[in-house]
């Protein structure tokens, strides 16, 4: 009873979809959790629901609406009815909100993080730093938000003219479990800062954090119907979202495979699109390179998340004359990693979000070894409850290998030993994928070759996998359309129009 009063006490407690103030603490008691359609914590309109488990030890966590066509339904009309209150207040004023927002979402960082790592299985230190991430996107787009406006013009022989710039109306988005809080930010905080209001699908395997997210956000003063929140799965949610004539864009995070789908079925309406698809991010290690502080990048850019990112590197081509000590270097760093439970102090691996992705990761693992790759350490999972997979390793790895030709969304690293930057530049631009790209080395010749070779949208150059959110962030091929992050953002979210004097 002690260990459990000390727990409440030092819990976090915030607003919440359920009935009352959600206590987020180690042990789980239920929230409850529902929709948010209109203001208004609703159910799914059959009542269905749809249980979210922790993928460390498959403990119930808590259930969700499984909702249906009729409540996307109800969810857009409620932005639709939203839209003229919220696109005719000030841009300050709503970047205002935002702000309150951030702040409300630093106090309780601690009892969302808690909730993240449940639902997700990250380590606690990352879940905390997704949810600050959160914050922190929302206060760009509030800081960025004066910004937004047309420019005067002198149109020959005509006089003047002037653009201006309006929301595009109901905006549609449909995010993944990996970076559920953050991608939550990255589509939610450039959709309503331009004026637009929004439906959002959580993944079904991580939307509890989101949910909360939500309520914070309306408890801070963003209007009801504004942001629309409704949980199930992709066929029975997501597709009636992208196919939905009143929704005038569509912003997707996925799998590359999902995201043409979704591509399909949004195309009848015109709705404009933003894909942010898969990833095989390679990187190239020089001759020059520092070993230490790129054995540290390495591991830290491709087991974050457990290696759950699309733009994680997943690809390694080393020069060969410094494989070995790089190899050995990797090896140990990642040996090191602590895998458990995301809630345990120290852990720094935690599990897979299901038993399918951990099966693909025995299968990738298996094809290499057949192949002839060397393990350098990790190898196959654990017998545990939970969806565990150590950090892996593989060295001499085949470039027919499924693992190089694929997106490894887990904990492997296959490394291949090159001659030179040309081969290297070679294997690295093969494949449909085109998300991002590292160089490592001290040269600065060999920098501006790789970035203007990279077929990439994003090139990192000694560093992997950071996303700042002033720059645009998104790939090409494969990989996906449009852009996130930065000014650019705003773009897709706005429609210009065009006022000529006479």
């Amino acid at each position: 009873m002690d260990i459990i009063k000390g727990l409440i006490q030092s819990s976090q407690t915030f607003p919440g979809p359920g009935r009352g103030r959600y206590i987020i603490c180690l042990f789980h008691d239920s929230c409850f959790m529902r929709m948010l359609i209109g203001g208004e914590w609703s159910d799914a309109v059959d009542g269905r629901r749809t249980d979210v488990l922790n993928p460390s030890d498959l403990s119930l966590v808590d259930t969700v609406p499984a909702a249906r066509g009729e409540d996307v339904n109800a969810a857009v009309d409620a932005a639709k009815d939203a839209g003229d209150t919220w696109s005719k207040m000030p841009a300050r004023e709503r970047g205002r909100i935002l702000w309150q927002a951030t702040a409300m979402v630093r106090d309780q960082a601690d009892g969302l993080a808690n909730l993240l790592t449940r639902e997700q299985g990250k380590p606690l230190v990352e879940s905390r730093g997704e949810v600050l991430g959160f914050a922190n996107v929302l206060e760009y787009h509030a800081s960025i938000c004066g910004g937004m406006h047309g420019k005067t013009l002198e149109l020959q022989g005509i006089g003047d003219g002037l653009t201006l710039r309006e929301p595009i109306g109901v905006c549609g988005a449909i995010i993944p479990w990996n970076m559920p809080v953050l991608i939550m930010a990255w589509k939610t905080a450039p959709a309503l800062v331009t004026g637009n209001t929004l439906v959002l699908k959580p993944s079904s395997e991580a939307p509890l954090c989101c949910l909360s997210l939500a309520g914070i956000l309306q408890s801070a003063g963003v209007p009801p119907g504004v942001l629309n929140m409704v949980t199930g799965p992709g066929v029975a949610v997501g597709e009636p979202l992208a196919a939905h004539p009143d929704v005038r864009k569509l912003s997707f995070t996925g799998a590359s495979s999902t995201g043409k789908r979704v591509a399909t079925i949004a195309a009848p309406t015109l709705k404009r699109l933003t894909l942010e698809l898969g990833g095989s991010d390679p990187a190239i290690v020089c001759a020059d390179a520092d070993l230490e502080r790129t054995a540290d990048g390495i591991v830290a850019a491709r087991f974050y998340n457990c290696g759950q990112a699309c733009t994680s590197l997943k690809r390694l081509y080393v020069m060969d004359e410094i494989a070995d000590e790089l190899a050995s270097l990797i090896a140990e760093k990642a040996s090191a990693l602590r895998m458990g439970d995301g809630l345990q102090e120290g852990v720094r691996l935690g599990p897979l979000i299901n038993r399918n992705q951990r099966d693909a990761m025995t299968s990738y693992l298996d094809d290499l070894v057949d192949r002839g790759a060397e393990v350098l350490c990790g190898g196959h999972p654990p017998q545990t409850e939970g969806h565990f997979f150590p950090a892996t390793v593989v060295d001499r790895a085949d470039i027919g290998s499924d693992a190089l030709r694929e997106e490894v969304f887990g904990p492997i690293l296959p490394m291949v030993r090159v001659d030179d930057l040309d081969e290297a530049l070679e294997m690295s631009n093969e494949g449909p994928y085109g998300l991002g790209a590292s160089i490592w080395t001290k040269d600065l010749a060999t920098v501006r070759r790789c970035v203007g070779e990279f077929r990439s949208g994003m090139v990192w150059v000694n560093l992997h996998l950071r996303v700042p959110v002033e720059a645009p962030f998104g790939g090409i091929g494969d990989s996906g359309l449009g852009r996130e992050n930065g000014t650019e953002s705003l773009d897709s979210y706005l429609e210009w129009k065009t006022v000529v004097l006479g």
